[in-house]
């Protein structure tokens, strides 16, 4: 690429470029993320045949928007992966590797504390009793006390509220608690610590 043709690909860059980084802080919500989307469409343009592109504003502007919405994407799905596979299956092997057990114990006390701060306590017990421990439906309504179809919507609103920066105040006994009740669910297999500490929740909520 000659410095004559770099140069106008630059002038044609930098007079949008504001635009540019508008539209990618609105969909992803920070700074930092939008201010890298938008260096990541300048090394793209520079890259593209611009002389086959008729409107570089508007080439600009969708190059923008795509990889944007593909970051908020991949961020929702790492974040519904992680906690989604916070609990995974324990070998017997694994209790005599201290690396492998001290990984673990880290996984459990992220996990347990992304979902008490983004989480309500509702949401909480149906998200960690559907997919930490696979339970119905219906079993999660009884447990709830609600019926079927409020525990599917509340696994839902808790996926949509993981993928989301929320910060809930929480104190490090309700954090100990359930890193205790989530341990103690996926190794000896003994839920009814994890059930009473999730019901405990839903009756503080409603006091």
């Amino acid at each position: 690429m000659s410095a004559h043709t770099l140069d106008q690909a630059a002038s044609v860059f930098f007079v949008v470029r504001p635009r540019l980084f508008g539209i990618a802080y609105r969909i992803v919500g920070n700074a930092p993320e939008a201010e890298d989307i938008v260096q990541e469409v300048w090394l793209r343009w520079q890259r593209t045949d611009r002389s086959a592109v008729i409107d570089p504003a508007a080439f600009l502007a969708t190059t923008t928007t795509r990889l944007a919405i593909n970051l908020v994407k991949c961020a929702r799905r790492r974040h519904e992966t992680y906690v989604a596979t916070w609990l995974p299956e324990e070998s017997a092997s694994d209790g005599d590797d201290p690396h492998t057990q001290a990984e673990r114990n880290e996984s459990i006390d992220l996990a347990a504390r992304v979902l008490l701060e983004r989480l309500s306590p509702a949401e909480r017990a149906s998200y960690v009793l559907r997919e930490g421990f696979e339970y119905p439906y219906q079993r999660i309504a009884e447990k709830l006390r609600i019926g079927a179809p409020n525990a599917r919507q509340l696994v839902k609103r808790a996926r949509d509220r993981l993928a989301s920066d929320r910060r809930r105040p929480f104190t490090q006994a309700a954090h100990s608690q359930l890193v205790q009740a989530l341990v103690s669910a996926s190794r000896a297999g003994d839920l009814a610590d994890l059930e009473d500490f999730l019901t405990a929740g839903l009756a503080e909520q409603a006091a």
